[in-house]
């Protein structure tokens, strides 16, 4: 399994509307992509960031299809205008010792074939760990 992770917090003038409007969104990718098996989406507490979410997909395949889902990428293009500072990880018991690799691979395709989603992620004042564009897995 693929514990996808995310934390992050809004710019400072976005409306209590678009805040429960964007994480509702976030909330409603388990219905959409068929590859999530279980997702939270919620408060971050004990860290520095406001918000975080956990996504749970069985394997790199799965990985490739939530990342390149319509529904995850509409939610990039719509959050992370929004987003002041973001830091995805990912944690796994995959016991291929290439996993990490294959991670940083889905991510690095992506935004090469989605430039305006890698445009968004390179806007943002702070955006660290495994879907940061350039950096590669361990």
């Amino acid at each position: 399994m693929i514990y996808h992770c995310v934390r992050f917090t809004l710019k400072p003038d976005v409306s209590a509307e678009d805040r429960v409007a964007g994480l509702a969104q976030m909330g409603a990718h388990i219905d959409a992509i068929p590859s999530i098996k279980a997702r939270v989406v919620g408060p971050d507490f004990g860290g520095e960031f406001e918000y975080g979410a956990v996504t749970v997909i069985e394997d790199i395949a799965g990985y490739h299809e939530y990342m390149n889902h319509p529904a995850h990428l509409a939610m990039d293009r719509a959050g992370l205008p929004l987003v002041e500072k973001f830091m995805s990880y990912d944690i796994t018991d995959d016991p291929d010792p290439e996993i990490g690799a294959k991670i940083a691979e889905v991510h690095r395709l992506r935004f090469e074939n989605v430039p305006e989603v890698a445009e968004l992620v390179a806007g943002l004042d702070e955006y660290t760990g495994s879907a940061a564009p350039g950096r590669h897995g361990h």
